[in-house]
């Protein structure tokens, strides 16, 4: 059975026992995106460090139909802010690429463009605030891949990289976090589809899968099997040569 407010005590003291490591006194930098993972992240961060240590980031592409709900969380925690809108430059660079390239970008180029800047502006926002940067992805979403490399996959530390989306979920409840933001359809806000529409099953049974090794139906083992050993790759350093010297 998860426990989930011991898992939620065991994270705030890694937290803690992280920055003492690798920033004491630093601030924790998060995208906030009004969905339960970043609101979770930067609740336990505020937890962990203190309100006065957490800086949310809003990051429009332009303009971003559900930003209230990012704003709901700030205010929720009453953490700082800044709202950075990645639009112009995301035009920019895409009409700049698509002018050397001869020819529209593909339907992922565009796709994965976004996060990439989003992540820009986070480290530029935290190296001007003494911070470090939190990567928000759970264990669901890391085991499928289901993130942009140097994008949202980007990051300092991880608070929910070792937990499933309903673990999360439960974590969530336990920190006393709105309803609406917790238990929001999680969405890439890209391409306007659901998480569970581009993956093809649903988290409920991706994370039975993780946690117990069972899929009853064979495809969906395939497709979530196909889709872990492809992404693999994400979650390693970056493989490098070493002479024999």
């Amino acid at each position: 059975m998860f426990n989930a407010k011991k898992v939620k005590d065991d994270c705030v003291r890694w937290i803690q026992d992280w920055f003492e490591e690798n920033g004491p006194g630093c601030n924790a930098v998060l995208g906030v995106s009004g969905g339960k993972d970043s609101s979770i992240c930067a609740a336990l961060c505020v937890e962990a460090l203190g309100v006065d240590r957490v800086i949310g980031v809003t990051m429009p592409n332009g303009i971003q139909p559900d930003i209230d709900d990012s704003f709901q969380l700030i205010n929720h925690l009453g953490i700082r802010s800044y709202n950075v809108n990645i639009g112009e430059s995301y035009n920019a660079l895409m009409a700049e690429v698509e002018d050397k390239l001869g020819h529209p970008a593909s339907d992922q180029t565009r796709i994965n463009m976004a996060p990439r800047l989003r992540m820009t502006a986070l480290y530029a926002i935290s190296q001007s605030n003494n911070g470090r940067v939190v990567n928000t992805c759970n264990l669901s979403e890391d085991w499928v891949g289901y993130s942009t490399r140097y994008g949202d996959a980007a990051g300092d530390f991880s608070p929910l990289g070792g937990l499933t989306v309903q673990e999360v979920l439960a974590i969530g409840r336990e920190l006393g976090l709105p309803e609406n933001l917790v238990y929001k359809t999680p969405s890439d806000g890209l391409c306007g589809k659901t998480d569970e529409d581009n993956l093809g099953f649903t988290y409920a049974v991706l994370d039975r899968y993780i946690r117990t090794g069972i899929c009853e139906d064979p495809a969906t083992k395939a497709l979530i099997d196909r889709k872990h050993q492809m992404n693999l790759f994400k979650l390693k350093p970056i493989p490098h040569f070493s002479p024999e010297l």
